[in-house]
């Protein structure tokens, strides 16, 4: 038991920054690959929230890890599918009860500020910022899956590099109401 908790403690160190890209550094320097986020949610289930932050329309059409506490999109797309012709695609706005639901979401399990969540999206970008935003409201130890779930690109343009579901964790198309984001 106490080479568990010692491993555990050793995986959720901090990376250093240079071996993470900068669009995916957080303010705190706390990230988890994906084997490590499965391991500390293993070991640890009562004692850590797990997020997806990606949107509904990912969660739903792309598939979700089973292990999740809940989904929580960080940002999703405007009401009325405005476009960003910046970036070529619809526009994305920040959930604005993001913080207050991820409190939600810790008290439910019995948790606060001051526990561990983790926060997945597709390929840590958008984890990265969520984390700065929940640091930057008070909570104290938000790591991000820096893989993400899909992982990053690989150069035919495929996300095959990493990530949670190429790495052969498990994950599920099949909704799940209990877990899933809905508007209160």
């Amino acid at each position: 038991m106490l080479t568990v908790v010692a491993t555990l403690a050793a995986v959720a160190q901090e990376v250093p920054k240079p071996d993470i890209p900068k669009i995916k550094q957080t303010k705190s320097g706390k990230y988890l690959g994906v084997k490590e986020a499965a391991a500390l949610v293993k070991a640890e289930p009562s004692k850590v929230l797990f997020l997806d932050i990606r949107t509904r329309g990912e969660v739903q059409f792309v598939g979700y890890a089973t292990d999740i506490d809940g989904v929580v999109p960080f940002v999703d797309m405007s009401q009325f599918g405005e476009w960003d012709d910046t970036n070529n695609r619809y526009k994305l706005e920040t959930n604005p009860v993001f913080s207050q639901t991820v409190g939600k979401a810790l008290a439910r399990k019995g948790l606060n500020k001051t526990d561990k969540i983790i926060l997945m999206c597709r390929s840590g970008d958008r984890s990265a910022r969520a984390a700065d935003m929940l640091e930057e409201a008070g909570y104290t130890n938000v790591y991000s899956v820096y893989e993400g779930f899909e992982g990053d690109m690989s150069p035919d343009g495929r996300r095959s590099l990493n990530g949670w579901r190429n790495a052969g964790l498990p994950w599920t198309y099949k909704g799940n109401k209990a877990k899933m984001f809905v508007a209160e």
